[in-house]
């Protein structure tokens, strides 16, 4: 289990360490050519049964804390999946890594 710690204020997210790494690139790649974007995701169980959304964006500071240290390969379709949900009004959800039988939304 990892973390995504973010802004000035941090905020810490526990995500695991295979959706950070797939958060991670997205993130880089968005922000490299300068687009923000929402990140939402459901709130730990211990602090209500809400949900959370933070503005992403270029000049805000973002760290990701790995707990294991085995290299993490990437899914492509994966990938394309958060892609396309940063790149949404909604913003990118984080949750579950999509089966290979998980049509990619369009």
């Amino acid at each position: 289990m990892g973390k995504f710690i973010y802004g000035s204020v941090p905020q810490e997210i526990d995500v695991d360490d295979r959706t950070l790494a797939h958060l991670q690139a997205v993130v880089a790649t968005k922000l490299r050519r300068g687009e923000g974007f929402f990140l939402n995701w459901r709130d730990d169980p211990s602090v209500g049964d809400g949900h959370s959304a933070a503005w992403i964006g270029p000049n805000i500071p973002i760290f990701f804390k790995y707990y294991g240290s085995k290299p993490i390969e990437l899914s492509r379709q994966w990938l394309e999946v958060m892609t396309m949900g940063a790149n949404s009004n909604g913003g990118l959800h984080l949750g579950d890594e999509p089966t290979l039988t998980t049509p990619v939304p369009v």
